[in-house]
């Protein structure tokens, strides 16, 4: 969504999708195709090669996993996530770095989550953290 909307901005992007198209949620699925309608180039990882050109970016967008994350990080996406870090491009994670607390994470300059800091979210591990409303009552969201 967020490379939809900087598009729309007059932002220049490059979107990759570490992962194939049948394995995307909803919503991810969505906003794809819709860039895709628009006419943006899409790189399918499907090894680390297909990672290079990524060094000319300005900025990461971190959002590599959805909610609900529950198993270590292994194979591509931690392959991946190894070369993100060692880039030295600033990461923007989007809610949490992804592989937060599974193992590899992420290392991200800012991070910005939702609604409250999650458990175990610091500086040393999201960077500057920085707080955003989406409609949700923390109260909720806490207790669950």
């Amino acid at each position: 969504m967020a490379a939809r909307h900087l598009r729309n901005a007059g932002v220049k992007v490059k979107v990759f999708v570490v992962g194939s198209k049948s394995k995307l949620k909803r919503d991810p699925k969505i906003n794809l195709n819709i860039l895709q309608k628009m006419g943006q180039g899409i790189v399918w990882v499907k090894s680390v090669k297909d990672l290079k050109g990524i060094e000319k970016c300005g900025l990461i967008i971190d959002a590599l996993f959805g909610i609900g994350l529950r198993s270590p990080v292994a194979g591509l996406y931690l392959k991946t996530i190894e070369y993100l870090n060692k880039t030295g491009i600033p990461i923007l994670s989007v809610d949490v770095p992804s592989g937060f607390n599974m193992g590899i994470a992420v290392r991200p300059a800012r991070t910005v989550t939702f609604v409250a800091v999650k458990k175990g979210m610091t500086s040393a591990n999201c960077g500057k953290i920085v707080v955003k409303d989406i409609g949700i009552a923390a109260r909720r969201l806490l207790k669950s």
